[in-house]
């Protein structure tokens, strides 16, 4: 009966040997994945410090650019409020001439009957002066 007591013990030993083998396997292969993961954080870590800073510069560079368009669009505002204006003055400056035009022309009309009508008083003054010249003759 001792035997099989102390082979059960040495069973039990081994048994108990073998799984603290495995136990030192086990965590020797958990750390070194342990240290494979914290390798890869690290290197993750890294690569989202760099987009960071890429997305901070293009988040500023848009601000730039935003701010430059804001300020080219309030000259352009300006420059098309100054366009309007003499687009203004243009078409006052056309009503003047129209209206100018208009009185010339009613001028000229008035003007022309009354050359026509001293015209005719003219040539009626000649024949009367002719009618006259040939009876006193």
């Amino acid at each position: 009966m001792e035997v099989i007591l102390y082979s059960a013990l040495g069973i039990a030993i081994a048994a108990l040997l073998i799984l603290i083998i495995y136990m030192v396997i086990l965590l020797f292969n958990t750390k070194k994945t342990m240290d494979e993961v914290l390798q890869t954080l690290g290197k993750i870590d890294h690569q989202v410090k760099d987009v960071t800073g890429e997305a901070t510069e293009v988040v500023q560079k848009s601000k730039g650019l935003v701010d430059d368009l804001t300020q080219k669009s309030n000259q352009l505002d300006g420059i098309i409020q100054g366009a309007r204006g003499i687009g203004d003055t243009v078409e006052d400056f056309n009503k003047s001439l129209q209206q100018l035009s208009n009185i010339i022309s009613k001028h000229s009309k008035e003007d022309q009957e009354k050359a026509a009508q001293a015209v005719k008083w003219g040539a009626s003054f000649f024949e009367y002066w002719n009618k006259r010249k040939q009876e006193s003759n």
